[in-house]
């Protein structure tokens, strides 16, 4: 599907797909949107030496650059293990046209954005040391046949309900909390109220936050033991 850039509020660009009239980010700001929902409401609630995280999906490799931003921020007092999957990868162009490393304060980001692009699919890389990353280009209801450790944090960045409901129902939230341990968290852009009761189902303990800026609320989730 063709796909254009386009520049948010907040001066960051995104990828926009014509034909199902869906933005990779908000609107609104694709940094600051990444950044409150996968690192302040996500990444900083985990206290763990060694992180391990499942994204769905890759995009255009925003969540792990503000994942990195964090972790060099934090002078890399723990161990990440970045884990993500994309079924249609961005292009070269596209990566370079997105110009995310101009986005950050920290001069290596440009290098480490190149990086995670040009690395092997299928492969584990260490892009920094302490951040091993690794990316698979396959459908994410394939996570279930990929070999992963124990996932601490899930960045639920699928595209919307409206474009892709088959991604917000049952099926999908099983299969992504087998991958994790208890205790683990689910952290998601979307508050909508059907995705909230199948967790519940699943034995999360689901939690309403505020939105990033242009969107009301969003939600994250702990897996709790069948005892909870």
């Amino acid at each position: 599907m063709e796909r254009e850039i386009r520049t948010t509020q907040d001066g960051s660009k995104t990828l926009y797909i014509k034909d199902l009239n869906e933005n990779y980010h908000s609107h609104h700001g694709a940094l600051q949107e990444a950044n409150h929902v996968f690192i302040k409401n996500g990444l900083n609630l985990i206290n763990n030496y060694e992180i391990n995280i499942l994204e769905l999906g890759f995009g255009t490799g925003l969540n792990v650059l503000v994942t990195i931003n964090d972790f060099l921020k934090n002078d890399k007092n723990h161990v990440i293990n970045y884990f993500t999957v994309e079924k249609y990868p961005v292009n070269i162009e596209e990566v370079s046209e997105l110009d995310y490393g101009s986005s950050f304060e920290h001069p290596e980001i440009k290098d480490f954005y190149e990086k995670l692009h040009q690395c092997p699919w299928n492969e584990k890389t260490e892009i920094l040391s302490g951040f091993f990353f690794t990316k698979f280009q396959c459908d994410f209801f394939d996570i279930e046949s990929l070999t992963l450790p124990k996932i601490n944090l899930v960045y639920y960045d699928c595209f919307g309900a409206r474009v892709q409901p088959d991604l917000w129902e049952e099926k999908i939230f099983k299969i992504v909390s087998n991958t994790m341990e208890n205790e683990g968290l689910i952290t998601t852009y979307s508050s909508k109220g059907s995705v909230r009761r199948i967790l519940k189902d699943l034995n999360f303990e689901v939690e309403k936050k505020a939105g990033p800026p242009g969107k009301r609320e969003m939600m994250i989730a702990t897996k709790r033991s069948h005892e909870y």
